[in-house]
């Protein structure tokens, strides 16, 4: 179990390499294809659309068939796209290139998370969970912190390169690594899946789980793609500075999951949800006073720590919506969370264009502590279990 759990744990870090190391070299690529930082930024969008967009579909699927193949196919395509976005000599020919990653994206962390549901009993799921989080944090911290360097050293076509690289070498490392694991499954069945989604969403608390996600990911990280922008516009032109601060991020994402049980006998999931709104909206709001990076970088370990009480415990119950589908339900976990991600940027540029930034920046964090503490009501653990 440990060599499969190590195994899926890297295949998570890729993504999460892949997913956060465009952030910091926006600019760059801007500068490169010959557009403006705000509308590079919609990079974030173009990957984050597409994988939410093919959630519905993959969780399916992968509760049709073999969770481990279709991750192992999907990080090949995954490294095969970022070899087209290193090729790019447009930016609407990088935008596809991030469209094709977004969706090859979308069979990895989700089916992940959907195999540890299925491999680990429920009372050792949070740790286990927290493990590939770890891994997931790690991947954030180390893509976003080495592409900034990297960018500065060599320029934004040798980030996509590194990166593809390191796709490739995982891959070798997990095909051997998953080989015979998991079941074929029930084979390919539209009136299952039909039936899977409809347990889903009978289920009350789905509403809460998936608008909850879709609120962090459009409020919290649809900020992130702005951060290089806002570092230029305060005289700061260097790719490893913004990098520095979203590694800040993965720090306490890390944090959370070297101290997960810790906190659950500390606080209890309700208040890791109260508490983890709070300071999500708090620590984004700060990121309005505009102050100079070092300060950035401490608010951002304490915005993944935030986060990461939140976020991990509405996983928990989401993977418990529907047992029998539990493929298709941390896919829908993803699709809402991603689909957020993909309008955050939007929102927040818009924002910016209209209202400008600080103003926009406050009342995202105010709105993250409402959705902190709407969730945290509703979610009970009785409520969970299948009747």
């Amino acid at each position: 179990m440990n060599r499969i759990l190590t195994v899926i744990a890297l295949i998570v870090f890729a993504s999460s390499l892949f997913s956060r190391s465009i952030d910091p070299i926006v600019p760059q690529i801007a500068h490169s294809l010959g557009t403006d930082p705000a509308t590079a930024a919609l990079l974030s969008t173009a990957f984050a659309l597409p994988f939410a967009i093919v959630q519905p579909l993959l969780g399916a699927l992968a509760d049709m068939f073999n969770k481990a193949r279709l991750m192992l196919i999907c990080l090949a395509l995954l490294a095969v796209a970022t070899v087209a976005g290193a090729l790019a000599q447009t930016f609407p020919l990088m935008m596809i290139t991030r469209m094709l990653a977004g969706i090859a994206a979308g069979g990895l962390v989700p089916i992940a998370f959907a195999m540890v549901g299925d491999l680990v009993p429920f009372n050792a799921r949070q740790v286990a969970m927290g493990r590939l989080l770890f891994a997931i944090m790690s991947g954030n911290l180390l893509g976003a912190t080495s592409s900034g360097f990297i960018g500065d050293l060599l320029g934004w076509r040798a980030v996509f390169t590194t990166m593809a690289i390191v796709g490739f070498l995982i891959l070798a490392f997990a095909i051997p690594g998953l080989h015979g694991v998991g079941s074929r499954g029930r084979g390919f069945d539209l009136g299952s899946a039909n039936a899977g989604y409809k347990a889903i969403f009978s289920n009350r608390l789905a509403k809460f789980c998936f608008g909850a996600v879709f609120v962090e990911g459009s409020l919290m990280y649809g900020v992130f793609p702005h951060l290089a922008a806002l570092f230029h516009d305060m005289g700061e032109v260097r790719a490893s500075i913004p990098g520095l601060v979203i590694g800040g991020f993965a720090i306490g994402g890390v944090a959370y999951s070297l101290r997960v049980s810790w906190l659950l006998r500390t606080f209890g999931e309700t208040w890791m949800m109260r508490i983890g709104g709070v300071v999500m909206g708090l620590t984004v709001a700060f990121i309005g006073l505009r102050l100079p990076w070092p300060a950035d970088v401490v608010d951002f370990a304490i915005l993944g720590l935030g986060f990461y009480m939140m976020h991990a415990v509405i996983q928990i119950y989401a993977s418990e919506l529907a047992p029998e589908a539990r493929g298709s339900a941390m896919a829908l976990h993803s699709f809402f969370f991603f689909l957020g991600q993909a309008a955050g940027p939007a929102i927040y540029k818009v924002g910016f264009d209209w209202a400008g930034a600080s103003p926009v920046i406050f009342t995202g964090g105010a709105l993250l502590i409402v959705n902190g503490l709407i969730v945290a009501h509703y979610l009970r653990r009785p409520a969970t279990k299948p009747v």
